[in-house]
């Protein structure tokens, strides 16, 4: 078996991350067609409109709740981490994911671009908190604490670059999809590249199954809903991303310091 030395993961890593940094001067300018907007499910119940596409945000909301309480028991969370500062990064992400909750809910009552920033505001936190997170346990605690902020800072200039671009007539959606996927591909890659110090280390392929599965119903949002006519693509999109998010919160609550760790620190 072939081991590849630190030196050269590493440098793989980072000229992906670089070649993402240059990606939306390379790629052509995009909007956010208006389009978008009009999902197919818009029922109204209680007096609330779009009431399915509102409700199946929840989720977000009880899972991020729970993650934080989670990491903000000491003796709970004690066996999933090495060092306690490693929990900032989740703290961050489990809070990004519950005002995603409130963001995607306020957004879908009356969809349009500028209720659409909620959304994708504290989406983008949620985001680069997990990637700092994976780069704090995988690359290294100091290097992934260190760029929490300065990614978190990127992600959101990014998301506000596109609603600001629009006002001004220039809109260019690219550098937020850039941001949102290359995060993924970021995460994903450090994942293959570098192993973690804790069990369940490749629970975080089934978190991205699962995101994986909600694009697909958002991307067919309408058909799956003529289908029964009782849910939408985009609803459950909601809830498979939902799945996602969880699968990591079950992750940290499952997860232990691997016996080689242990045994070499001892």
């Amino acid at each position: 078996m072939i081991t590849v030395p630190y030196v050269a993961r590493l440098g793989t890593l980072m000229a992906t991350a670089a070649g993402l940094l240059v990606l939306p001067f390379l790629l052509p300018t995009s909007t956010q067609s208006t389009s978008y907007h009009d999902f197919s499910d818009q029922r109204s119940l209680f007096g609330m409109a779009n009431f399915l596409d509102v409700m199946s945000n929840l989720p977000f909301v009880a899972i991020g709740v729970s993650g934080l309480v989670f990491l903000s028991a000491d003796g709970r969370c004690r066996s999933a981490f090495r060092n306690q500062t490693e929990r900032w990064p989740y703290l961050l992400f489990f809070l990004g994911v519950a005002l995603t909750g409130a963001g995607s809910s306020y957004y879908h009552l009356a969809p349009d671009n500028a209720r659409l920033l909620w959304d994708r505001l504290p989406m983008t936190l949620a985001f680069m908190s997990l990637l700092a997170a994976t780069l704090t346990e995988r690359v290294g605690p100091s290097a992934g604490l260190r760029l929490l902020l300065p990614l978190i800072a990127w992600g959101v200039a990014n998301a506000g670059y596109w609603q600001i671009s629009a006002s001004l007539g220039i809109e260019n959606l690219t550098p937020y999809l850039v941001v949102q996927y290359g995060c993924i591909t970021l995460v994903l890659l450090a994942t293959a590249l570098f192993p973690s110090p804790y069990t369940r280390e490749n629970d975080i392929y089934v978190a991205a199954l699962w995101y994986l599965l909600a694009k697909v119903f958002e991307s067919f949002d309408s058909l799956v809903f003529t289908w029964g006519g009782l849910v939408s693509g985009h609803s459950l999109k909601h809830l498979c991303a939902a799945c996602a998010v969880y699968q990591v919160l079950r992750t940290l609550r499952m997860r232990s310091r691997k016996q080689s760790v242990l045994h070499r620190r001892a």
